[in-house]
């Protein structure tokens, strides 16, 4: 992860818990099945932080939004295909320098807590 540079913001999502259709077997593929998605974006701040106006800033709620509506949404086989996806989601918000998205499924092997992918991009 890039270092955080004076003027740049950095916004974590944490656990953002949803429900999706996610795997390969019939069980996944009939039935919706939780995934936790943490989300860390950087953008500059500097004109949100010297006006405190909304319209200067990243809003993580529209963000936010967007990633609840497409994961519902939609049904994914892997979880690198439902990573790239939000990431690519994130990155087409203008002001974002960089980003990583991780995802995990809970449960997906039978002796461990999560599974879980992370993705970055850039600009």
């Amino acid at each position: 992860m890039p270092r955080l540079e004076p003027g740049m913001a950095r916004i974590r999502v944490k656990d953002l818990r949803l429900r999706t259709f996610i795997g390969i077997k019939e069980e996944e593929i009939n039935n919706k099945q939780d995934v936790l998605i943490n989300l860390t974006i950087l953008y500059p701040a500097v004109d949100a932080v010297r006006d405190n106006d909304i319209d200067h800033a990243l809003n993580y709620r529209t963000i936010t939004k967007a990633i609840i509506a497409h994961v519902e949404g939609n049904r994914f086989a892997l979880l690198e295909r439902l990573t790239q996806e939000i990431l690519d989601l994130v990155m087409t918000h203008e002001a974002v320098r960089y980003a990583e998205v991780e995802v995990d499924k809970p449960h997906a092997l039978r002796f461990a807590e999560s599974v879980s992918i992370t993705l970055a991009g850039h600009r």
